[in-house]
């Protein structure tokens, strides 16, 4: 599968942006997908993941209800709603998908494909 991310930009602290990942190439409801960052000098980390239906998902902890996570399997799409930015929040934002019918999941060593991301910018 093919991932590409979009929706990243320079926003101001307090705002909010939308990403997006659009899929192709297999069957996209038979995957779990998650979002992942990567700020200037750090390891990426996990952000967000949700399962094959879009029933189930999870969050880092430093997303304290700011972030959500969404997906339409009807569109190969899946989004992540970010509000309430912050300046720690700049990074490269990254799709990623792995085959599995199971519980979305936080651990990147899962995940099969990748995108090449989009950089978030929070700054006045």
């Amino acid at each position: 599968v093919q991932l590409q991310a979009s929706g990243g930009g320079l926003v101001p602290p307090g705002g909010s942006l939308r990403l997006s990942c659009e899929a192709s190439g297999r069957t996209f409801s038979n995957y779990v997908m998650g979002w992942f960052r990567q700020a200037p000098g750090k390891e990426r980390e996990f952000v967000a993941s949700i399962n094959w239906s879009g029933g189930r998902s999870t969050y880092a902890r430093f997303t304290k209800g700011r972030f959500s996570i969404s997906r339409d399997n009807a569109k190969n799409m899946v989004y992540l709603q970010m509000n309430s930015l912050k300046p720690e929040d700049t990074a490269v934002y990254f799709c990623a998908a792995v085959i599995s019918r199971g519980d979305p999941s936080s651990d990147g060593r899962l995940y099969d494909y990748w995108g090449r991301g989009t950089l978030v910018t929070v700054s006045s």
